[in-house]
């Protein structure tokens, strides 16, 4: 027997029902779930990262879950359905890919289109995002950016709806003339010991090194993550060295434990 999403959606309200239902799933609230979305979503990018194929479907399963969880709350409050997240997003996608389907019908053949490029696409999504935004009373180019975002994506966003209508430079020069100007700035404000001052010229800082990733074409989460990982690999061969031998980290000094770092980036591959 195999399930289907009818079947999942019959299984959440069994959990939500206030009777028979799970005592934990029908105390649950849009608020109380969040931080488990967030779990479950950096779960599916871990195995992603990892290429953990095995594990994915699963992982995609509770993010799924967590989707139709929303949907039973928001079918209690009477706020809407399942079905009507469906429809919205197909709907949306409809209109979002008017090269694909250029007479907006779903199962029609449609007409030929003129092949488009990646940027193409790209100009045009945001343009129909942009109608969008206005059709709602949000005509601001920076509207609709989510507060909760984490910071790099975030700043990735600002810079890419600002370079939309222009507010860019043409090309990487700027860029780097950019943050070494930041960079002056934060060495004057750590001389003058104001706290406040170094953490407002930090994140300038990291603002125009985001804006470098993006210019270079490079997300800066997936590179600070790589760094991430590559950072505890070299770390723990590192920390092996002091167990096999002292096994107690003060008895290295700094440079001892540099060269038990550079014997880990020897032994990587050049693109590790």
């Amino acid at each position: 027997m195999s399930y289907s999403v009818k079947d999942l959606l019959h299984l959440m309200t069994r959990l939500r029902d206030p009777e028979s239902g799970c005592p934990w799933d029908r105390e649950q609230t849009y608020s109380s779930l969040v931080k488990y979305t967030l779990e479950e979503v950096y779960e599916v990018v871990d195995t992603l990262e990892r290429e953990d194929w095995p594990h994915l479907q699963d992982e995609l399963g509770d993010l799924l879950f967590q989707i139709v969880f929303y949907a039973e709350i928001a079918k209690e409050s009477s706020h809407f359905q399942f079905e009507d997240i469906i429809h919205q997003l197909v709907e949306k996608l409809i209109r979002r890919h008017p090269h694909v389907f250029p007479d907006g019908q779903l199962y029609s053949s449609g007409l030929p289109v003129e092949a488009m490029t990646q940027e193409d696409v790209r100009a045009s999504w945001e343009e129909i995002k942009q109608k969008e935004r206005a059709a709602k009373s949000r005509k601001g180019i920076l509207d609709e950016i989510p507060l909760a975002l984490p910071a790099l994506p975030r700043a990735v966003k600002l810079q890419k709806r600002a370079a939309n209508v222009g507010f860019d430079w043409t090309d990487i020069a700027p860029v780097f003339d950019k943050i070494e100007e930041e960079l002056a700035e934060l060495k004057e404000a750590i001389a003058s010991g104001n706290h406040a001052a170094i953490l407002d010229e930090m994140g300038d800082l990291l603002f125009a090194q985001v804006n470098l990733s993006r210019h270079l074409n490079v997300d800066p989460e997936t590179a600070l993550r790589s760094t991430n990982r590559k950072f505890e690999r070299r770390f723990r061969f590192v920390e092996t060295q002091v167990e096999q031998g002292q096994g107690d980290w003060h008895h290295y000094t700094l440079s001892e434990l540099d060269h038990f770092w550079n014997q880990a980036k020897q032994g990587e591959s050049p693109n590790e």
